[in-house]
């Protein structure tokens, strides 16, 4: 048994978006907005296009360790493109627990046999830790330990790409005191493209970017220090806040429900680790691009950072070390209007001249590393 409809290997992206019935125009309007999340100017459009018209679609075996499917749930609520159009026309995902038809030894037969018919070609997208106490017996498939299969598995992959928090580092699983020994997968592969993609979950507009990437440019993208493309990772979740100006203006939430929380005013006091995330969730968004959890009046969590159970604290708890614009702490009547009214328009301008340049640093970088590698 098959996982999705009979798939072609030679077939390209565009022959099979056309045998779906999709037009040009969608078509097109997909490349736009590839080249939008992948933060790379808009001439180049015309080359996604001209490379998804064809690039063979890559298969993917998509495993799941120990996880809560919260990265398989934002698969399948993928909206721009639908998850039917990521599992027929973009990926070929021949191995899928929570999605695939078959299953018990048909499954793994679908596995086994994408490792062998494309050895050196295929990707694999690993969702969950791995646990290594005991011998790794608290995770166990088919018989065999996730760290056997994930080795076994990756060992001839084109790439490895960790969906979610806890197969980039561990996650909740791996928070103290971490019984079953779990760890990411940085911790257990070597010499194999990785790339990292945490989240809790993982927003699988990113992830499509990334394949796209691969596929248009035939290399994975650039990454930060600990493996994140930085089309995706590359600022802070602070810098591009639509709450940003009122944490300029040292406008703060004291209370849940308070005036200023009906206001839209900054969540850095309710816990908010916006100072100390990198993510793109302001910008790519969740349900259809509507809102992410800061728009909906509750603070970032932190959750694309190694640990970040562990070291961020407190849900509720504010960040240490986080330096609040001049008079945040204080009322008016002790620094004065005027004073107060100052420091912060002073703190704003420097912030927003911070803020465009962290954005656009890592965004340079990229375009850079793909201007060189173009004939």
């Amino acid at each position: 048994m098959s996982l999705t409809v009979e798939r072609n290997p030679s077939e390209s992206l565009a022959r099979a978006l056309l045998s779906q019935g999709v037009s040009r125009r969608d078509f097109m309007k997909f490349c736009t907005a590839m080249t939008a999340v992948l933060a790379l100017p808009v001439r180049y459009t015309p080359r996604i296009a001209q490379a998804l018209e064809t690039a063979v679609r890559p298969p993917v075996i998509w495993l799941n360790f120990q996880d809560c499917a919260g990265n398989s749930e934002s698969f399948l609520r993928a909206n721009h493109p639908t998850v039917s159009e990521l599992v027929l026309d973009i990926l070929s995902i021949d191995y899928q627990e929570v999605i695939m038809a078959a299953a018990g030894h048909y499954a793994e037969e679908n596995r086994l046999n994408t490792m062998r018919e494309y050895k050196g070609k295929y990707i694999v997208v690993v969702e969950g830790a791995i646990p290594l106490a005991d011998d790794g017996i608290y995770c166990v498939i088919g018989g065999h330990t996730a760290i056997d299969i994930l080795k076994e598995t990756a060992k001839d992959a084109a790439a490895v790409i960790t969906a979610g928090t806890c197969s980039a580092y561990g996650g909740i699983p791996a928070a103290a005191p971490n019984p079953t020994g779990a760890v990411g997968v940085r911790d257990v592969l070597n010499n194999v493209p990785l790339i990292n993609m945490p989240g809790c979950p993982m927003n699988v507009q990113n992830l499509t970017a990334l394949i796209v990437h691969y596929m248009t440019f035939n290399s994975l993208p650039a990454v930060d220090h600990e493996g994140r493309p930085l089309f995706a990772y590359g600022s802070r979740i602070h810098d591009d806040c639509e709450r940003r100006a009122h944490f300029d203006a040292g406008q703060f939430v004291e209370e849940w429900g308070d005036e200023a929380h009906r206001k839209g005013w900054c969540l850095y006091k309710m816990g908010c680790k916006g100072p100390q995330t990198a993510h793109n969730c302001s910008m790519v968004r969740w349900n259809d691009g509507m809102s992410w959890p800061v728009g909906a009046g509750h603070g970032c969590v932190g959750c694309s950072e190694p640990h970040f159970w562990d070291t961020m604290g407190g849900l509720y708890e504010r960040l240490p070390h986080v330096q609040l614009p001049v008079g945040a702490e204080v009322t008016a009547s002790q620094l004065g209007a005027g004073i107060v009214g100052l420091a912060a328009a002073g703190i704003a301008t420097h912030a927003v001249a911070s803020g465009i340049r962290a954005k656009l640093d890592p965004i340079d970088r990229e375009v850079t590393k793909v201007e060189e590698k173009m004939p």
